[in-house]
């Protein structure tokens, strides 16, 4: 394999080229498969060429004669014996005319057009050697960029070929139905007119999706079989603290939330880590099982934490957390940034000593100087928000320590079979009983003042409001509302109700009391930036307004309509938009109108953005894939995903010379 995966060319201006086609060694190459071909197999004769049909002609020049009509141009007139032939050049150098002599013979290669006499011609075609003998196969066009020629690209495919047999690691017994991927390659490289068919090409790209796809599977099942070697601390639940919690709740949990608190209290049983994702509508009660997860590492006497992307959303955590354990005697300690010196060193000693039983911060956990006592269990809320180092960090807190990651962004099937497959994923699929549906409605701004006056109406009758805006500062570019000038708005024209602004800038303790005030009904329409997107819970906030709504992912949308519907009244999301509306934005609006269920906005996300703008590759760990599109190769998915416990069995060298050749220049997807 070593030759397939060394370095090409030594020209440094080439290099530079290649590389910015990703092209590094002659794999890369090999997998730099034609955008499209050209039939330069055969000469056609004029009289049979078809107009809109790209052929070979050759013919002996007739005639040459510059025109100017509108713009100049030159015209060529040849002769194949069967009928003549018009070359049109709108740009020409002066030697065209020279070059192109009355009686020579040449061969060109182009589309065939008809003029408003009938007349047959090409357009700038290309000029083919008449001399040369027809080419066997067709004549591939690849992706470049400037100063990278097609024929330098072909001469690194021909070297590339070489190495070919040192890629076929796959035995044929396990892909019998699909040609080996030395053959596909081939294939696509050097298409010989009698294969160009779509049922032949297409089983060549299947061969090279699925060996795309076997190596993401083999990376995922590798961090699987790493994650359940890895030995963490037996919890098992003692129903003290928990039975406490539950017999205290003002209401039952639902079936969902029962069944994933099975599945979680099954793994933290078993002697090794649990890494497993807690996936749930916005507002369906993944706190609740969370916290009563944690009651069990507390109940077999060991820590647990709590962390969130953000300090509203980790105080919240805090806050609710504190309520819900009143009355079971537990130490909860908060930490964040925001802590002042003092604040922070008795944090610290509290975690050190085991004096505090449930740790909730943000990322100042991950911090060298945070030690805890005897952690046991960590809780990751919107787990998406971190990276893959920062996840990695928390192996380093206590003995491998269960990891419940929580997400209120449901994850389309496609992606928990594929990115997510080396978790384990509990789904709560339904909402706590007694909550009322949002109604979402569209409202395009030229009807602004009417929202207003609904805002009025609806503040000064005891309601509450979010009015959400995309940016915090005066842009140029983007012309839109921002959320400095929506306050002064909102305060000059509802003189009758408390306005007020928060948005990122502002400190940590101005947010808080902003929050908290906004909590107990002092405030009445809170200006906010995306920066309520999650976990702000106030169940009198009954309306959301979304200014630039069309701005906006769909994700992020449902996001913020889902801090709103938190209580037992109706709720309403009034998507703002500004028109014009681009296409892909109408399409966003249309799904967020018509759905509730996050399951189907997420599957809807997947298809307009696909899962790479979703994940984010950094985050996931993982590179994209070039071949593959998890929504239409779903079948090639399932064969991948099957295979790999096979080939891993029977065959255990493969998975990993499997990935060095896939993956060779991006060690680090290797390692986490």
């Amino acid at each position: 394999m070593t030759n397939v995966l060394s370095l090409i060319e030594d020209d440094a201006a080439v290099i530079e080229r290649l590389h910015s086609l990703n092209l590094k060694t002659y794999w890369d190459v090999l997998l730099h498969i034609p955008i499209r071909y050209e039939d330069c197999t055969t000469i056609s004769s004029i009289s049979e060429s078809l107009p809109e049909t790209k052929v070979v002609v050759q013919g002996i020049i007739q005639q040459v004669h510059q025109i100017k009509y509108k713009t100049k141009q030159l015209q060529v007139v040849i002769n194949d014996g069967t009928s003549n032939l018009v070359l049109i050049f709108f740009h020409f150098y002066p030697n065209y005319v020279t070059q192109y002599k009355i009686g020579k013979t040449i061969r060109v290669y182009g589309e065939i057009k008809l003029d408003f006499h009938g007349n047959k011609s090409i357009i700038h075609p290309k000029a083919l050697s008449e001399s040369k003998p027809l080419p066997q196969t067709l004549t591939p066009i690849y992706s470049s960029v400037t100063g990278l020629t097609q024929k330098k690209i072909m001469s690194l495919v021909d070297q590339a070929l070489n190495y070919l047999l040192q890629v076929d690691l796959i035995p044929d017994t396990y892909v019998p139905d699909l040609p080996r991927l030395s053959e596909a390659i081939t294939l696509l490289h050097k298409m010989q007119a009698k294969f160009n068919s779509s049922t032949i090409i297409n089983k060549a790209i299947a061969r090279l999706k699925l060996e795309e796809l076997l190596a993401q599977q083999f990376i995922l099942y590798n961090k699987y079989l790493e994650k359940v070697s890895r030995t963490s601390t037996i919890l098992k639940p003692k129903a003290t603290l928990t039975r406490k919690l539950l017999d205290g709740l003002p209401y039952k949990l639902t079936k969902s939330q029962t069944q994933v608190l099975a599945e979680i209290y099954a793994d933290i049983a078993k002697p090794t880590q649990m890494i497993r994702l807690l996936q749930g509508d916005v507002g369906s009660g993944k706190t609740i099982v969370a916290t009563l997860a944690m009651l069990v590492a507390v109940e077999n006497n060991f820590q647990a934490c709590i962390i969130a992307p953000t300090e509203i959303l980790a105080e919240q955590h805090y806050l609710k957390t504190k309520n819900l354990l009143i009355n079971l005697n537990l130490n909860v300690v908060w930490l964040a940034g925001s802590l002042n010196s003092k604040e922070r060193s008795a944090a610290y000693s509290s975690i050190a000593s085991g004096a505090a039983n449930i740790i909730i911060g943000t990322h100042a956990v991950f911090q060298k100087n945070v030690e805890f006592n005897n952690l046991a269990l960590v809780v990751i809320d919107e787990q998406h928000r971190f990276g893959v180092e920062q996840r990695l960090q928390l192996q380093l807190k206590g003995i491998n320590p269960h990891q419940l990651m929580m997400s209120a962004t449901p994850i389309p099937r496609t992606l928990a079979m594929s990115y997510f497959s080396n978790l384990d994923i509990s789904t709560i699929n339904e909402l706590p009983i007694g909550r009322v549906p949002i109604k979402t409605l569209l409202v395009n701004n030229n009807r602004r003042h009417e929202v207003i006056n609904f805002i009025d109406s609806h503040c000064t009758s005891g309601g509450q409001a979010y009015w959400v805006c995309p940016l915090i500062e005066e842009s140029e570019k983007l012309n839109l509302e921002n959320v400095q000038n929506v306050y002064e708005e909102m305060c000059l024209k509802l003189p009758r109700i408390k306005v007020a602004l928060i948005h990122g800038k502002i400190k940590a303790a101005e947010k808080s009391k902003i929050m908290d005030d906004f909590r107990d009904q002092q405030i009445k329409l809170l200006i906010a930036t995306t920066v309520i997107e999650v976990g702000v819970d106030v169940p009198n906030a009954s309306v959301m307004i979304i200014e630039h709504s069309e701005r906006m992912g769909l994700s992020q949308l449902h996001q913020l309509r889902g801090r709103v519907g938190r209580g037992n009244i109706q709720s309403q999301c009034v998507l703002l938009y500004q028109s014009p509306v681009s296409e892909i934005a109408q399409k966003r609006l249309k799904v967020i109108y018509e759905n509730s269920d996050g399951f189907a906005i997420a599957d809807n996300d997947l298809l307009l953005r696909g899962p790479g703008e979703i994940l984010g590759y950094k985050q996931s760990g993982l590179p994209n894939l070039k071949f593959a599109n998890l929504e239409q190769d779903l079948d090639l998915l399932k064969k991948a995903k099957e295979l790999v416990k096979i080939i891993a069995t029977e065959q255990s060298s493969i998975p990993q010379l499997h990935i060095n050749l896939w993956h060779h220049n991006q060690d680090k997807y290797l390692s986490v």
